[in-house]
């Protein structure tokens, strides 16, 4: 793309205005990356890299320096005009608009996709095309129960978007210590739950899992997750790290110090694994989208600073996510009146923060407790 041209009409007044900042504006302006000509009443614009902060600031010392009335303000005219452009890039804190995108286009796409074999590892899905509908009585409820038992009541292709985090505690009693038993055990009933998971998601539905590994038993449960959904036939969309900007160990707390022999690596993120289910693009109707353009520039960059929940001793809950980034999952990859399915609801922030942005829900837990504090919170709108 060459660089963006926009035209503003003027009337009298705003030409007036105009013609008594020409000269200084024109001046500010293009060593801001903006070229403004006046031709008749029309004011054409043009566009190449822009700090729109200091756009900002350029327009209200004018303003004032000219006692420029709020009314038929052309330098705001001018500023909105701008802010209203959804396509640029971003370098070194400014919009580009001259040939941002450039560097992504790649000659005969189509051809090339085809020849390497786009998610080839979905080949030959068995998915079931046609949505169905989840029955009435289970529509926004929090119901404690086993969720792969329950899973098995729902028909096929009713949720649109599935976001949870695997607990590490299904209510399950070990008769051993042994890290291997636990741990198959472990997966085994979790892909049980997924299985049902991956049935009742809708086509074009997204399946999305915050995982953190178990990093002092070595366990990848990121990477053994996402092969289970693979193996599946799910279509890999994505990985989102969640910086959480904590520290969960001291430095001498595991492996060598301040040796190579084995020293322990310390993470302040957490995995969100993005799957989808048939085909990458999801239907819905434009009207049900709720995602303004600079949270869709911001959260497309797949690294989150957010942090941690702070209520968790409060609430009773040892491993909850925050309503912040349940927000941005939400607003990213499901639309309005979607269904949203947490099947390890905990205390349910997944479905709090469903109904708050006009999803409905379904969220399911084995623990009683968590359930009543879920329904509590839901109840009284308990962020």
């Amino acid at each position: 793309m060459s660089e963006r041209i926009i035209e503003i009409n003027l009337d009298d007044n705003q030409k007036k205005d105009y013609a008594l900042v020409e000269k200084e504006l024109n001046k500010s302006l293009f060593n801001n990356g903006v070229t403004i000509n006046l031709d008749q009443n029309i004011l054409k614009i043009k566009l190449s890299n822009v700090d729109v902060v200091k756009l900002k600031k350029i327009n209200k010392k004018i303003i004032k320096k000219y006692k420029i009335e709020k009314k038929s303000n052309v330098l705001l005219d001018i500023e909105n005009k701008i802010h209203s452009i959804g396509s640029y890039g971003i370098k070194g804190g400014k919009r580009v608009y001259n040939n941002y995108n450039s560097e992504r286009k790649v000659l005969n796409r189509k051809k090339k996709e085809e020849k390497r074999g786009i998610h080839y590892y979905t080949n030959n899905n068995n998915f079931i095309k046609e949505n169905e509908e989840l029955p009435q009585q289970f529509l926004n409820k929090i119901i404690c129960t086993d969720s792969e038992l329950f899973l098995k009541k729902l028909p096929n292709n009713c949720v649109d978007l599935i976001f949870t985090s695997p607990p590490y505690n299904f209510g399950l009693e070990y008769s051993s210590t042994n890290d291997d038993f636990f741990w198959e055990t472990y997966f085994s009933k979790l892909f049980s739950i997924f299985d049902e998971c991956i049935r009742v998601l809708k086509w074009g539905g997204r399946i999305i899992i915050n995982v953190q590994p178990l990093f002092s038993d070595y366990i990848p449960s990121h990477h053994i997750i996402s092969n289970y959904f693979i193996n599946k036939k799910l279509i890999w969309k994505g990985e989102i790290l969640w910086e959480k900007n904590n520290y969960n160990c001291k430095y001498t707390a595991w492996g060598s110090w301040k040796s190579p022999s084995s020293p322990y690596l310390k993470y302040t993120w957490e995995f969100i694994e993005i799957f989808c289910k048939g085909t990458l693009k999801k239907n819905g109707s434009n009207d049900k989208i709720d995602i303004s353009a600079e949270e869709f520039k911001k959260w497309v960059v797949a690294k989150w600073s957010i942090a941690p929940e702070r209520k968790m001793k409060e609430l009773g809950h040892p491993a909850m996510f925050p309503t912040s980034l349940v927000e941005r999952i939400l607003k990213l990859f499901s639309f309005e009146n979607d269904i949203v399915l947490d099947p390890f609801n905990g205390v349910g922030t997944t479905t709090l923060v469903a109904k708050r942005l006009n999803r409905n829900y379904l969220g399911l837990d084995i623990s009683k407790d968590y359930t009543e504090k879920a329904q509590n919170r839901l109840k009284n709108n308990l962020i």
